[in-house]
């Protein structure tokens, strides 16, 4: 009874060992300035900027917007700048 069991559990698994489902391999995130050349980041443009906040008002992180460590300092300066004037809320209600 047990070997039936067994069979029955590896026989509904038909792929590798290594696959687990939960766990699908991403794509790696290209930095948007480093791709588009033409691309220039201004502190006055506060539709660009909406791309790299939250809807809380947070500045979001490397790991999600996909952007390079040089050119996520320079998103963090855009925005740091473009509250400091009015342009960004610092938060949101």
């Amino acid at each position: 009874m047990s070997d039936k069991k067994k069979n029955k559990r590896n026989n509904n698994k038909n792929y590798d060992e290594d696959y687990n489902p939960r766990f699908r391999k991403q794509r790696k995130k290209v930095c948007v300035m480093c791709s588009d050349k033409n691309f220039v980041l201004d502190y006055k443009n506060a539709d660009q900027l909406k791309k790299f906040v939250n809807d809380k008002g947070k500045i979001l992180p490397r790991r999600t917007t996909g952007a390079c460590a040089k050119h996520q300092r320079d998103i963090t300066i855009a925005v740091k700048r473009a509250r400091h004037i009015a342009i960004l809320p610092y938060t949101q209600n």
